[in-house]
């Protein structure tokens, strides 16, 4: 409290007693697989199709990424963390230059043209007749125009069989002569070479005088190149290092993660189903460690309805609340070949829960729901063996007549009954976080009873919220949720230990997996009473 000295009128901002927590997103992806171009071992954010293939190129013969995001965004996704895996590590930030997929004969394969750094500029040469890149060599020199500017050169660029082209005077700062620069003048006259500017900002580097000869970037293995040198610990990658999807720890807004080219590998011979075993029990370790986010696994290709089960059960056995499996794999159009392909589930399978997330919550199913874009599937599986699939987690990918292509699974890979359910499992998590991320102004606070009030009525106020959109069970909030934060969870010996504990319990919303009509037969009509 303020001391006041003097009569007088004070006004003072008092606190609210109840703080308002605000829901934490629940639709983000990361996505891990190999791509045409773009940085390695940086989880890359991106919000749209475009954003995608202006950072990591398009669609590529045998990758799946492309496809995965294009199926994600298609399917409602929009947020998205993009990881590519398999370039080459001499590349700057991942980043090739020129380097590009050409088609050569119907063969693609990867070329690039000749480059080189000049201060902050990079130059690219220019591409001749016949798709020839021509060797050019750039002569920096002191300016020989009379009272040239401050830091102004001469350039010469030489190319053989090509006019010389000279420059003079050019200066190096576009800020200070946006006319006279080097990639003004040079982009707008130059048939030999482009002129790219690396930075925009801070401080300019000096641009030195001699002799440059423009080469060739390493490039950049095509997918296929690119899976045949994978092994495990290229997806697993490093949380010191930042690599793999184990540099996604770093990022809190992930909530699903799929790895959909770890099929691509498994299908080129470049890794076995061990191998992939391996690295989905490390997507699965990642998103348990994590504790707010969720693996979509993807099936190996080619699989029956007896041969999923027994990968599922006997192979790869998995059991984890955090991880999910569908099958089977549905078929779209690859731009890259111009065929209809079976492609992994995982990325369309994302968009859903986005989309059904935007629309109805997280705590709604995502299950009944088109999979936008599949032509048709790679098994058209019966009821019978639909039977035999969904008890034990996998969840099917199936085709009714008049009704498309559906999603008909919510489940978990969990043997615990309490974490069947894919909703539960996430409407957990997007509780938790929001709950966590809204009670900051917790920690250092006085440890007494008018704390543990405010922190009862702040949680309560959000979850009241969170009842009334649907998310928990109870046509009360009292049937809905508990929160109990007092002497009783707070004893003497905790508070000298400096803890608050808190006890919220939650009855979850669950889905109506098996809708049950009971029909019975009465005798109908009305029967005439005499007196």
């Amino acid at each position: 409290m303020p001391t006041y000295l003097s009569p007088g009128v004070y006004v003072e901002e008092v606190e609210a007693g109840v703080r308002p927590i605000e829901g934490v997103g629940t639709a983000v992806a990361a996505f891990v697989g190999f791509a045409e171009r773009g940085p390695v071992n940086v989880p890359t954010l991106i919000t749209n199709w475009t954003q995608f293939t202006q950072t990591f190129g398009d669609f590529v013969e045998g990758s799946y990424l492309a496809h995965a995001v294009f199926g994600y965004i298609q399917n409602g996704g929009s947020a998205a963390y993009v990881v590519r895996i398999g370039g080459d590590r001499t590349e700057q930030n991942g980043q090739n230059g020129q380097a590009a997929l050409r088609d050569a004969g119907g063969k693609k394969e990867l070329t690039a043209r000749p480059e080189t750094t000049l201060g902050q500029y990079r130059l690219v040469a220019i591409e001749g007749s016949g798709g020839k890149t021509p060797d050019v060599t750039i002569d920096v020199a002191d300016s020989a125009a009379e009272n040239p500017p401050l830091g102004a050169v001469k350039l010469t660029i030489r190319a053989t069989g090509r006019p010389a082209e000279e420059y003079d005077p050019v200066v190096p700062d576009r800020r200070a002569d946006k006319a006279n620069n080097v990639a003004t003048v040079v982009n707008a006259k130059s048939k030999l070479v482009t002129v790219e500017e690396l930075t925009t900002q801070g401080a300019l580097e000096e641009i030195e005088r001699g002799k440059k000869q423009l080469v060739a970037p390493t490039p950049v293995p095509s997918a296929p190149a690119q899976a045949e040198q994978i092994g495990a610990d290229d997806y697993v990658g490093d949380v010191a290092e930042r690599t793999g999807f184990s540099g996604l720890e770093a990022i809190d807004d992930i909530t699903m993660v799929a790895v959909p080219d770890l099929m691509s590998a498994y299908q080129q011979g470049a890794i076995d189903l061990e191998t992939v075993h391996a690295v989905q029990n490390a997507v699965v370790t990642h998103c348990e460690l994590m504790g707010d986010r969720m693996a979509i696994l993807d099936p190996p290709p080619g699989l029956n309805a007896q041969q999923i089960k027994e990968w599922r059960m006997d192979k790869a056995g998995y059991d984890s609340k955090y991880a999910t499996l569908y099958w089977p794999w549905p078929k779209a159009f690859d731009p890259a070949t111009g065929r209809n392909i079976f492609v992994p589930p995982s990325g369309h399978v994302a968009g859903i829960w986005a989309r059904t997330d935007e629309a109805r919550g997280v705590h709604k199913a995502p299950a009944n729901e088109v999979l936008r874009g599949a032509i048709s599937l790679e098994t058209a599986i019966t009821k019978a063996e639909h039977d035999l699939l969904n008890p034990v987690g996998i969840n099917c990918i199936r085709s009714f007549p008049g009704r498309g292509i559906r999603v008909w699974g919510a489940r978990t890979l969990s043997s615990d009954p309490a974490w069947r359910y894919v909703n539960v499992r996430r409407l957990f998590n997007y509780l938790e976080e929001s709950i966590i991320d809204g009670t900051q102004w917790v920690v250092f606070e006085p440890n007494d009873d008018a704390l543990w009030a405010r922190i009862r009525r702040t949680i309560s106020a959000f979850l009241i919220n969170e009842w009334r959109k649907g998310a928990l069970f109870g046509l009360t909030p009292d049937e809905a949720f508990y929160v109990k934060c007092d002497r009783e969870t707070n004893p003497a010996e905790a508070i000298d230990a400096g803890q608050v504990t808190c006890s919220v319990g939650i009855a979850p919303v669950k889905p109506a997996e098996f809708v049950v009509f009971q029909l019975s037969q009465f005798s109908g009509g009305t029967s005439l009473v005499s007196e």
